[in-house]
């Protein structure tokens, strides 16, 4: 990489709009991967993705695909320009004298990527969870075998006080009652629940990521002074993401079950990262590991090629060429 000055507040604002734009393309897959991942043996609502897909627009509508989209889109902006813009900043301060990068100095800029962006990553997922998987506990309430109420592990009160009738439909919880009565009962810490999962998915998600991302389109440069083409960025984006989604999916499937907050019947509870590998190991088996894997890859591969191709459109540099406070920005 060029030891050419590069501009925090751009590469911020072109990560924030590759976030939204990216996020609100592939929502509803990430929904139905949530679902899947958090589904147990033998409590089977949804049998494939398209399914879920299906069953959610019945009850809930088109809109019910987009359950938790709202705090996502909210925290993405943070999220994906910290992700971006440090994997940016560490490779440029890692390079030498101009000279391109090592495999392993590329892995240590994404490495130092994915740890910044947990500090945004871990409470946005944490709220996006309970949202999305609000939906198959009320389907699996609904099922002709019915549950019992007092059986639904009522970790939060807002949560519990929705599903408090198998009659009765969920009412609906928003992302800010869950962080209010979170604040309430467990502080800050309550955000973070889940924070040592989320760090063991995205720094290795970052790790494999940039470097494959970086070298995948490199290819696509015709000579050394010759910019990408978007076609080509998006492809080598789509590709390295899916093939980073799926090294860690293992990592993702203890996430999402350490952090849904409500279980429905029967449905085991975990202390920790080590309590909830031993137990979907000793339970459901190595393959359990690799629920809602191809899911993720199809939602990590769009969002990461649209992200790449946002994020190098450089519309952040032409935002702020064009403000009256470049002089105090750039």
């Amino acid at each position: 990489m060029s030891q050419k000055q590069i501009s925090l507040p751009a590469k911020l604002i072109n990560g924030g709009i590759a976030g939204i734009v990216g996020v609100t393309c592939v929502f509803p897959i990430d929904l139905a991967k949530t679902r899947l991942q958090n589904q147990r043996q033998g409590q089977q609502v949804y049998k494939s993705m398209v399914d879920c897909l299906v069953q959610t627009v019945r009850s809930d509508g088109y809109f019910g695909m987009y359950r938790g989209a709202a705090v996502n889109l909210a925290l993405v902006t943070p999220e994906k320009a910290i992700k971006l813009a440090a994997n940016d900043l560490f490779r440029h301060h890692l390079s030498n004298d101009g000279a391109g990068l090592t495999v392993f100095r590329e892995m240590l800029a994404g490495c130092g990527a994915g740890m910044c962006q947990v500090v945004v990553t871990t409470p946005m997922e944490m709220l996006k969870i309970q949202l999305q998987d609000a939906g198959r506990l009320a389907a699996q309430q609904q099922k002709p075998v019915m549950m019992s109420p007092t059986k639904l592990v009522a970790t939060n009160a807002v949560l519990a006080r929705s599903f408090n009738s198998v009659a009765s439909a969920p009412r609906a919880v928003s992302a800010t009652q869950i962080a209010k009565e979170l604040l309430r009962t467990q502080g800050v810490r309550g955000l973070y629940r889940g924070l040592g999962a989320t760090l063991m998915r995205d720094v290795p998600f970052s790790i494999v990521y940039f470097p494959l991302f970086a070298n995948l389109n490199r290819l696509g440069r015709a000579g050394p002074e010759e910019a990408v083409p978007f076609y080509w960025a998006f492809l080598s984006g789509c590709a390295a993401g899916s093939t980073a989604a799926v090294a860690v999916n293992p990592c993702d499937v203890v996430k999402t079950r350490l952090q849904s907050l409500n279980k429905g019947s029967s449905e085991e509870t975990y202390s920790g990262v080590v309590d909830c590998v031993s137990k979907i190991m000793r339970k459901e088996g190595p393959s359990a590991f690799l629920k809602g894997a191809g899911c993720r890859a199809l939602v990590i591969a769009p969002l990461f090629g649209i992200a790449q191709v946002m994020y190098s459109a450089g519309v952040g540099e032409f935002l702020l060429d064009n403000s009256p406070l470049n002089p105090l920005l750039s």
